[in-house]
Order: C-alpha cells, then sequence, then structure tokens
C-alpha cells in the first residue's frame, strides 16, 4: 500500500501543484494531504466536470494539475473532457477510483454498472490510462510515462485507482469560513437595450496587454473573434458551462495576469455550481462577466430561466466579494478601467 506523500511529492516533484475534483472515499487520504500540505492547492469542485476545466485553466497557465474523481462521477466529466481537453489539446493528470470493481469489494448498487465499465469508458474517450501505483517503486515510472504522454500528446492520462491503494490520512481541519457579501440586487430589466456585441466590444476595448479574455461557447466567442483575433483571446468551442472554472485555474496559474471570463446566462446556469468555488477561492485578478440576454440564442433563441434569478445577488450569495449589475457598455467599460480588480 502506498503512503499519500510518496506519490504527492513525487508529483510535485514533475510540476504537479493543483490538485482538483470530487472526494470518494478511496481518494481521502490524497484529499486530506493536499488539504494540510502547504506545496499544495487544492480546489473543491462543485462536480467532476466543473473540477477538469479548474484543472484545464491550469494547465493554460503553464501549470500542472491533477483532477480526483469517483467513477460513479465520470459521467459528468465526459462534456469537458471530449469537448474542452481533446478539442483545445490540454492534458490532465486524472485520477478515477473504481468502486464496484468486476470481482472486487462488494460496493453499494449504484456503482455496479459504472464498475463494470470505467475502463472502457476511458478507453472510448481514447485516453490512456492504468492502475494507480501501490508501491513506492512504481510511482516514479508512473508519472514519468504520465508527463511524457502529456507532453508529446497535450491530452489527459487516467489513473484507474482500486480500493486500499493508498494508505489512510487523519482527517485536516475543516476549510476555513468565508464571511460573503450580498447586495440584494434587482432583477428589472433596463431600458437600455445594449447588444452582446456592444458588451464585447467594450471589454475588448479596455483590455490591455496584461489581461486575458476567455470567453463561452457560442455566439460570444465568434462576436469577439470577429472584432479583432489577439494573442491574449481564447474562445472555449465547447464545454458548454465550464468557461467560469477553467477562468479560476486560469487566474491562479497566472496570479501576474487578469483574468475576464465572458460568460452567458445559458452557461452560467449549466454550471452554476462553479459560482460556489470561484466565491471560495476568491482569486484578485479574475472578472467573471455574465452576458444576460435570457436565451441560448446561438442554438436557435430558445429560452433560459435567467428573467425569474437575480444573477448578482447568487453570486454575492456564493462568495463574489464584489458584483454589479451593468445595462450600459461604458459603464461596463469604465469598471473595467478602474485600478481595482472585480468579480462582477
Amino acid at each position: 500500500m502506498l503512503s499519500a506523500p510518496q506519490f504527492v511529492e513525487a508529483a510535485g516533484r514533475h510540476g504537479f501543484s493543483l490538485w482538483t475534483g470530487v472526494p470518494c472515499s478511496y481518494l481521502q487520504p490524497f484529499i486530506n494531504h493536499v488539504i494540510a500540505d502547504p506545496s499544495c492547492r487544492y480546489v473543491p469542485a462543485s462536480n467532476e466536470g466543473d473540477g477538469v476545466a479548474i484543472g484545464a485553466g491550469m494547465e493554460i497557465a503553464g501549470g500542472r494539475a491533477v483532477v480526483m474523481c469517483q467513477n460513479s462521477g465520470l459521467g459528468n466529466a465526459v462534456n469537458p473532457l471530449t469537448s474542452l481537453a481533446h478539442a483545445h489539446r490540454i492534458p490532465l493528470l486524472l485520477i478515477i477510483t473504481l468502486r464496484g470493481e468486476p470481482g472486487g469489494t462488494k460496493d453499494e448498487p449504484q456503482h455496479q454498472l459504472m464498475g463494470s465499465i470505467t475502463t472502457r469508458m476511458l478507453d472510448l474517450m481514447e485516453i490512456p490510462w492504468e492502475y494507480f501505483p501501490t508501491i513506492e517503486e512504481e510511482v516514479e515510472p508512473c508519472l514519468e510515462r504520465i508527463v511524457s504522454h502529456m507532453l508529446d500528446r497535450g491530452l489527459p492520462y487516467g489513473l484507474v485507482m482500486r480500493k486500499n491503494s493508498v494508505a489512510p490520512v487523519a482527517i485536516p481541519p475543516p476549510l476555513a469560513n468565508r464571511p460573503i457579501r450580498v447586495n440584494g440586487a434587482s432583477n428589472d430589466v433596463s431600458p437600455i437595450g445594449a447588444t452582446r456585441a456592444e458588451m464585447v466590444a467594450a471589454v475588448q476595448e479596455r483590455a490591455n496587454e496584461r489581461d486575458l479574455i476567455l470567453t463561452t461557447t457560442g455566439y460570444t466567442g465568434r462576436e469577439l473573434y470577429a472584432l479583432g483575433d489577439r494573442e491574449n483571446q481564447l474562445y472555449l468551442v465547447g464545454a458548454m458551462g465550464c468557461a467560469s472554472s477553467v477562468g479560476l485555474g486560469l487566474a491562479m496559474g497566472r496570479s501576474d495576469l487578469r483574468t475576464i471570463v465572458l460568460d452567458g446566462d445559458g452557461a452560467i446556469l449549466m454550471r452554476m455550481g462553479a459560482l460556489a468555488a470561484i466565491g471560495y477561492v476568491r482569486p484578485i485578478n479574475l472578472v467573471h462577466v455574465v452576458l444576460d440576454n435570457g436565451m441560448h440564442e446561438s442554438t436557435g433563441g430558445q429560452c433560459t430561466v435567467s428573467p425569474s434569478l437575480d444573477l448578482e445577488t447568487i453570486a454575492g450569495a456564493c462568495g463574489y466579494p464584489e458584483t454589479r449589475t451593468v445595462y450600459d457598455p461604458k459603464e461596463l467599460g469604465h469598471i473595467l478601467s478602474e485600478e481595482s480588480d472585480h468579480l462582477i
């Protein structure tokens, strides 16, 4: 049986510094260790797909990330693994537990089917994998294979963890409470009828060489590209709802730059739990702009439920230290020009 420090310290020597994902009892030793280890950074993800997106952001920033999840939640990560990591060639180290392993320890009924198809799902997604090492002598060769694959292919690599692969670690102190600020905003419709393209143009106009602009999939990225393609602009072509989590990882990995995420109401509703992770980490160099037109426009204009929500208050309740509702492109540009950073 391997000890958590043996793998974590070896992974650190290979540049893996960010650990994120969703807990599983098999992963408890790792999560307990990295929370307590000052050389590591652990971000609890709201779901497995958000974990993949957070890790992808760190990889884009030039760091390396480990994404952990239970195999029963692997389905939640299929979309960002296939349409984000694969489409954008983003390497990640995945540690996926094997609950319900055929012929293994008897497990809960909800793990039975996934236990029998976990490795086949990885094969279908063209993610190479191997079983998690269980002795110290296996760790370094395993990590060398993983890093070599990541450098050569630019794609994720999976480690499938069986039960009792890692020795237990004491439970660390709970994460510190973070006070929240709720502005009590209104979701009344403004008489100013600014278009999304005008808002996007205001962001691009105010951005400078110290800004990174990340757009959600759909018309937002296309409109920013049409305004002028620039080296500091990244357009997500898939993984709808993951832009904010990618932005979180990117902002953490490049604290010397400001990350501006251009999101949409349909996308934010799809993965609203991501706001909780952002509101907890609170990187001061992240600006999250949600362009709310009440519809999934790029798929035909189908309505979303955003008119019944107060997104500003929701963000504040999730821990965003500052939130504003903006209707005028000039006002948005003014906010982005201020010296202080904002989470919008």
